[in-house]
């Protein structure tokens, strides 16, 4: 049904004149009589009457008004909630426990009136297709990954790099160091089971681990960070590699240890990404925020991949 040819129903319907209603579309008279004939046909009744004092509706147009104003309703309804500024901005955060996620809290925080939609997507390639097809508006991702570039539609910009930590439990042979270097770490077993060979964050520690002769274990299954915390409280000699911001609770008794990684700093590049045509006034908003709240890390000697 042609929503226009609607409208115009409405507005003869409430002028009681076409003439009347030409005037307020800002149309010719002869349009609105088009339209009005092309609804009638596709209604398949007649919906006005000619008379002297203009047009008066039939029973059938009496009866289709109420319904055309519910119409007319459900359109705008529908125009506004993709009214750039109307509906949430959706971001992809990877994971709600990660730092992107307290990132873009910081954000919620500095822009209470910004309504935000969160959700996680598995890796880079879901969320860059995410990204075009429109289902979400921006990720958190680190790119690109050897071998890989973004499409042309897609923009990214480097937002924040998260220094990495160690993280042992309290009988490890670091478990007492302020800080550790990763020179330090060479011998060590760095157990990791949830790198996903082919993902942008295995590439990275993939790499990490080149760079320093580290060794990173991926065997077993992989159960989660709860029993993860579970293994390191009790071992003597795994540990893992965390994200700064990455939110972990353990229970009081696993006493496990954050320790600083220094000389250099190994940083995870979080990039955000978005399409190049998105006009979401929050995003934009975002997008400052961001940039105005990047700073050199304070350990001026860090780490990245090349790719990042």
């Amino acid at each position: 049904m042609d929503i226009d040819a609607v409208r115009t129903f409405v507005a003869a319907a409430d002028a009681g004149r076409f003439q009347d209603a030409a005037a307020e579309l800002s149309v010719t008279q002869q349009a609105v009589s088009k339209r009005i004939a092309t609804l009638e046909k596709t209604l398949g009744v007649r919906l006005f009457t000619r008379t002297a004092r203009g047009a008066e509706l039939t029973i059938d147009g009496q009866a289709f008004l109420p319904h055309a104003r519910d119409l007319l309703r459900a359109e705008e309804r529908a125009v506004a909630s993709v009214r750039p500024g109307r509906r949430a901005l959706r971001v992809d955060v990877i994971g709600r426990r990660l730092g992107p996620a307290a990132v873009l809290g910081d954000f919620r925080r500095a822009h209470p009136e910004a309504e935000l939609d969160v959700v996680t997507l598995f890796d880079a390639d879901a969320a860059v297709d995410a990204i075009r097809s429109g289902t979400i508006d921006a990720s958190f991702r680190a790119v690109t990954m050897p071998g890989r570039q973004l499409p042309d539609d897609v923009e990214a910009a480097r937002v924040f790099d998260e220094p990495v930590q160690l993280l042992t439990g309290p009988a490890h042979e670091l478990a007492a160091a302020h800080a550790v270097t990763p020179a330090e770490l060479v011998g060590h077993r760095i157990w990791m089971p949830g790198l996903v060979p082919g993902t942008e964050w295995a590439a990275f520690y993939g790499d990490l681990a080149a760079a320093f002769g580290l060794t990173i274990e991926v065997t077993g299954p992989d159960f989660g960070t709860e029993p993860l915390l579970d293994t390191l409280a009790d071992s003597r000699s795994l540990a893992t590699l965390v994200g700064e911001q990455t939110r972990l609770l353990w229970p009081a008794d696993h006493d496990l240890r954050r320790i600083a990684m220094r000389g250099p700093t190994p940083v995870y590049p979080h990039s955000l990404v978005w399409h190049r045509d998105n006009p979401h006034p929050t995003l934009a908003a975002l997008r400052d925020h961001l940039r105005s709240g990047r700073a050199p890390h304070a350990d001026a000697e860090t780490w990245t991949p090349t790719w990042a």
